[in-house]
């Protein structure tokens, strides 16, 4: 029977360990052990693999985990940070070049022994992207832009730290389970220099731990303004960009040249990322154009809102002419009576003149109306705003 290395009386309590989280049953609690001389058998990999699959109680620490780091992100001014949900497309793997019995380590956040990428892996894997960007033509990531995102890879006192920050990420399995991933290399003897290859070799299943497909990823990227360059462009679109690449063609974590790792933003938690924020950006937009309005005179907010009704009417103009001969009481017949009565109304003489001109030109258009109280009513109003 295989157990784990711990005393007895551990393993004979009512709970145990089997609701401890997976990293604890991998690392300290492995059942792969042969009671009585402790050596570890050459079967049941697998199954000791097993038993570390279930989140168990820590899923609940998992959610509060993840439940705080995105708070602490959502305060942070907008503007100095970026938060991208995504989903596995495939397993994850990550540390298994530790060492393990199994040959094959994980890497466990400790103390909480849940799976975990390392913010500086995902910097890692974000230069990369953008290194790739850059040498496939993208002329907004240029170097200088990377080693101000990123930081500048030099030896003493020329390195330098860059704007972003990559913070750790922890995946949510789904279905609350990690999964066993076998690997079986063809060739073992020629590996450990014992041979040449060749196909009459065993092949040896190696299991390892992995994070399923389908899994939630959660990735925040911090931003120090103060370390980009005056001219830099916009932070996130460039980030958005990278990430894109990264996602799609590089992967995170191990094996990603066979697939590992690979993500793609969710597209709920992506439509919502973006209605935020055009709605920001509309906001801003929105109130940048108050503050400039309140910096105009009086005459001068008059005549750029006179101007915004004159080209109403033309853009309609240009419709009605568009679509041929004119015909009356179609929508150009609204547009010119909403300007005349609009326009009599200004104090502006270039807003009143400008109006008159376009009027002139919609009426030899259109024609005059045919009833004769409106006719004289227009020739009135064109007068005095001629005037």
């Amino acid at each position: 029977m295989n157990v784990a290395a711990v005393p007895k009386y551990v393993r004979d309590s009512a709970a145990g360990f089997r609701n401890c989280p997976p990293g604890h049953r991998f690392n300290l609690y492995f059942e792969i052990w042969q009671e009585g001389n402790w050596l570890i058998t050459k079967t049941g990999k697998a199954d000791a693999l097993r038993a570390c699959l279930a989140l168990g109680d820590a899923a609940l620490v998992l959610q509060a985990l993840r439940a705080r780091q995105k708070a602490l992100a959502e305060a942070l001014p907008e503007e100095q940070r970026q938060i991208i949900d995504a989903v596995s497309t495939s397993p994850f793997a990550t540390g298994l070049g530790l060492e393990h019995p199994v040959d094959n380590g994980f890497s466990f956040l400790s103390p909480y022994g849940l799976p975990y990428l390392a913010g500086s892996g995902v910097k890692g894997v974000l230069r990369q992207a953008a290194n790739e960007l850059h040498d496939d033509g993208d002329t907004a990531i240029t170097q200088p832009l990377i080693d101000a995102l990123f930081g500048q890879e030099l030896q003493g006192a020329d390195a330098r730290r860059g704007a972003l920050t990559c913070w750790d990420v922890f995946p949510q399995p789904f279905g609350d389970n990690l999964v066993v991933e076998i690997m079986t290399p063809h060739f073992g003897d020629y590996y450990q220099n014992r041979g040449t290859p060749h196909d009459a070799g065993k092949p040896n299943p190696i299991p390892f731990l992995a994070v399923p497909a389908r899994s939630a990823f959660r990735f925040v990227v911090t931003c120090d303004p103060a370390r980009l360059p005056a001219d830099a462009p916009d932070w996130k679109s460039i980030l958005d960009r990278i990430i894109e690449h990264a996602f799609a063609w590089l992967g995170f974590g191990a094996k990603t040249a066979v697939g590992y790792g690979a993500l793609a933003e969710d597209p709920a938690a992506a439509d919502e990322r973006r209605r935020v924020e055009d709605q920001k950006r509309q906001q801003a937009a929105a109130a940048a154009e108050a503050e400039r309005r309140a910096q105009l005179s009086p005459a001068d907010q008059e005549l750029e809102a006179a101007r915004g009704s004159t080209a109403v009417l033309r853009s309609a103009l240009e419709s009605a002419q568009a679509k041929g001969k004119y015909q009356p009481g179609s929508p150009i017949d609204q547009e010119r009576l909403k300007l005349f009565q609009q326009a009599i109304t200004w104090h502006a003489p270039i807003a009143r003149r400008e109006a008159a001109a376009l009027l002139r030109e919609v009426i030899k258009w259109t024609g005059w109306p045919g009833n004769k109280e409106r006719k004289q009513q227009f020739q009135s109003w064109l007068s005095e705003l001629e005037s």
